[in-house]
Formats: C-alpha cells, sequence, structure tokens
C-alpha cells in the first residue's frame, strides 16, 4: 500500500523546482553578468587610452617636446595602468615618417620581375635609412622638424573574468590607439634620400 501512495506523493512534489530551474539559468546569467562587466571594462579602457594618446600628441608637437618625451611617455603609462589590470604590458610606438601620406606605406621599389615582392637585388628608396626594405616606411622615434609622427600604445593584458572560455573568447585581450601629429617647424626638414637593393 505504501509503495502505491509513494510515487503519487512524490509526483506531485513540487517543492525544490526553483533550486532544480535555478541551476539551469545561473551559469548562463553569470556568463552574461560577467561579459558585460568585461566589455564595459574593455571599452572604459579603450577610450582612456585614446584620450591619453590624443593628449601626449598634443604635448608631443611642442617645440619643447625632445626633452620630454621620457615624461610624457611615463604620464601615458601611468594614466593606462590606472584602469588596466596590475599584469598589464603598455608599449608605446613611435614612427615618424616625411608627411602624412607616407603613414602606413611601405618604401618604394622597383618590381623589375613583377612578382610584387621586393627581391633579387632590385633598387629601393630606403625611407627609413635602416639598410633593409620595409613593409612600413616610418622610422623609429619621433623624428624631425615637420615630420609627421604615427605614435601608437599597444595594452596587453588577461581578461578580469574566468568565463571567457564558455564565451568563446580568448584570454588575451590587446588594445591599441594610436595618434597622428606633425612636429613644429623649428627646422629645415631632412629630405636625404637612400637607396639599396633589396636581397
Amino acid at each position: 500500500m505504501i509503495g502505491r501512495i509513494l510515487p503519487k506523493r512524490l509526483g506531485g512534489d513540487e517543492s525544490g523546482a526553483t533550486l532544480t530551474e535555478f541551476a539551469f539559468v545561473a551559469p548562463i546569467l553569470c556568463l552574461m553578468v560577467m561579459g558585460i562587466f568585461d566589455m564595459a571594462h574593455t571599452q572604459y579602457t579603450r577610450a582612456l587610452i585614446n584620450g591619453s594618446m590624443q593628449k601626449a600628441g598634443r604635448d608631443l608637437t611642442l617645440e619643447s617636446a625632445g626633452s620630454q618625451e621620457a615624461n610624457i611617455d611615463a604620464r601615458v603609462i601611468a594614466q593606462i595602468k590606472t584602469v588596466a589590470p596590475n599584469n598589464a604590458t603598455v608599449t608605446l610606438e613611435k614612427l615618424s615618417h616625411f608627411d602624412f601620406a607616407d603613414i602606413g606605406e611601405e618604401e618604394e621599389y622597383s618590381d623589375d620581375n613583377g612578382d610584387g615582392i621586393c627581391n633579387n637585388n632590385e633598387p629601393f628608396v630606403d625611407a627609413n635609412g635602416n639598410g633593409q626594405w620595409d613593409a612600413d616606411r616610418g622610422e623609429t622615434g619621433v623624428g624631425g622638424a615637420r615630420d609627421a609622427v604615427l605614435y601608437t600604445a599597444v595594452v596587453k593584458y588577461d581578461r578580469l573574468f574566468p568565463m571567457y572560455g564558455l564565451a568563446g573568447m580568448s584570454q588575451d585581450v590587446e588594445l591599441r590607439a594610436s595618434t597622428v601629429l606633425r612636429n613644429q617647424p623649428y627646422d629645415q626638414q631632412d629630405r636625404t634620400v637612400v637607396t639599396g637593393n633589396c636581397s
């Protein structure tokens, strides 16, 4: 008799259904909440990096910027580190170009064999003076008078929240922000042209 009553009572018992339902919903809810916080932190960090780069760009265009370059770089890194995690690495890259039109352009070369690659001793214009053909003709550093400078900050860190794998995301975050500036015309621009041959 008890064997017949027990299944009926268990079948109608709904106490604990909420706990079971929450067990299904909880992982998705946690993933959504952590994802929102992760995206918000990333966007805030990106905005701060952009703001830091714009301020640094204005500071670097001043005539006295040459002597203040290390201080400006330190201020950019310090500002980024206020929101980036402790394990973040901040790298600053500066490439100077003769003009704005040169930014992101490869060094000119004569493609004698028509293969689209600088090779087989083909002549090229060594715009950055490093003795080899480069896909970006920029010269490392802030350059000289009237040069256009591409100033970039690269920030890398591990994600703050551990559920990135469930969302199919990488653990590593890499944010980049750039600004372009022109140095003050306190001197004549160097117009020296050097040529070389591709290997």
